[in-house]
């Protein structure tokens, strides 16, 4: 019989690993970086490369908005802090800020590849010039308790949708707070589902401006919603 083999990585829900890494601000370690605030850590296959360089200046062109949530970025790739802070420059070129502009976040040095290999990061499908894996295109969402919200995980060759990012967090924030679910293709200000769990009762005093009920052929009255 095989051994078991058992998943790198954490599961959502889980307690974040309270890491110690260098980065282009200098050694952090992770907790007292995130402080009370909610965070973002995306990874990156490999510096100066063309889909990473479009992904690091989407983020750094939206960065506000995700200051405006209150969520801490910080990203990752498994090159040295130089090659950081040397790409950061073409990063900003790129979205035309001027090379010396500088990257409103910072990049963890993961050369080694310890913490791509701690939170699973590592793709077996892409591999760099000496046949080692390089990351895939990893998305953590880490909530003020320091606990995984969201694990999103797409492979080198597709770039990330940093829109949907920001929806997925403002759905996070929403849902953190009141007890609601975000149905399909949600959007701030749209209405949301009223969770299974609550009774009608329970429902219409914790939701003042009403709940509606989708009738439906099974006669189960389950799609609740409301504006919250």
């Amino acid at each position: 019989m095989q051994p078991t083999r058992t998943m790198p990585g954490i599961l959502l829900g889980d307690v974040f690993p309270n890491f110690e890494a260098e980065t282009t601000i200098g050694k952090i370690k992770f907790h007292d970086f995130l402080g009370n605030s909610w965070g973002i850590l995306f990874s990156h296959p490999r510096d100066f490369t063309p889909v990473c360089t479009t992904e690091l200046a989407c983020a750094a062109k939206i960065s506000n908005e995700f200051k405006k949530r209150d969520v801490k970025m910080i990203a990752l790739s498994i090159d040295s802090v130089a090659d950081h802070l040397a790409w950061s420059k073409d990063v900003m070129a790129f979205n035309s800020d001027g090379a010396d502009s500088p990257l409103p976040f910072p990049i963890i040095a993961d050369d080694k590849r310890v913490l791509s290999v701690q939170l699973g990061m590592l793709d077996p499908d892409e591999l760099d010039k000496d046949g080692i894996p390089l990351t895939a295109r990893c998305v953590f969402v880490i909530g003020p308790d320091k606990k995984m919200k969201l694990s999103i995980l797409y492979p080198a060759t597709t770039g990330r949708n940093f829109d949907e990012l920001l929806r997925v967090i403002d759905s996070l924030q929403l849902t953190a707070l009141k007890k609601v679910a975000t149905p399909v293709d949600w959007k701030p200000g749209e209405k949301c589902m009223v969770i299974p769990s609550l009774s009608d009762a329970e429902a219409a005093e914790l939701f003042p401006n009403g709940v509606t009920t989708k009738e439906l052929p099974s006669g189960k009255k389950y799609l609740r919603y409301t504006q919250p």
